[in-house]
């Protein structure tokens, strides 16, 4: 396993050794000895997958009260994979990072707690898998507007698909918004 640094603190990609011959391939996506030898000390308590079709964003989710770091991959078809920082205090507060996650190159990519989480399904449809750091609350989901300005995430164009959002995501927070809650 190699981890790669991005331009934000903390977000790295993951890339698997992948063992193919005739039979297909075999990829090793987490093991906790190598990871925590890699400065990946991680103890994940939930496992999460969703199908979505083309054009379809979700995020950019977050949680205050209890943060959640995220481990994602793609099992099958292609996607857009974003974090946001959102820690305050962060010089990176506010940028974001974003990388094309697929069944075809099989990385993978660390999210910490305190970051804003989206992607978007460049493939018809894509399968999506993430381990998280902490359980999911209801009561402490937030949604950061996904075209928010002053963020400015530069999605990639989906050839006339038309991007598809859960009314949830249509009525994401502004940055200036989730600024006054930190």
């Amino acid at each position: 396993m190699q981890l790669e640094s991005t331009p934000l603190d903390g977000v790295k990609l993951l890339k698997p050794r992948v063992f193919e011959d005739e039979r297909g391939y075999f990829v090793e996506t987490w093991n906790y000895r190598t990871l925590s030898n890699l400065g990946l000390d991680v103890r994940f308590v939930q496992d999460n997958e969703s199908l979505s079709r083309k054009g379809a964003l979700r995020g950019v989710h977050f949680q205050l009260k209890h943060p959640q770091g995220k481990l994602v991959k793609v099992v099958r078809g292609e996607v857009f994979d974003v974090a946001v920082d959102l820690r305050k205090d962060s010089p990176s507060f506010g940028q974001w990072f974003g990388a094309e996650l697929s069944e075809q190159n099989k990385l993978q990519m660390w999210i910490p707690p305190g970051f804003g989480h989206a992607y978007l399904t460049l493939s018809d449809i894509a399968v999506f898998t993430y381990k998280c750091s902490e359980y999911y609350y209801p009561d402490d989901q937030y949604t950061l507007q996904w075209n928010d300005p002053d963020v400015g995430i530069e999605w990639p164009d989906l050839d006339g698909a038309e991007m598809i959002l859960s009314e949830k995501d249509r009525r994401g927070l502004s940055f200036a918004e989730l600024k006054r809650l930190l």
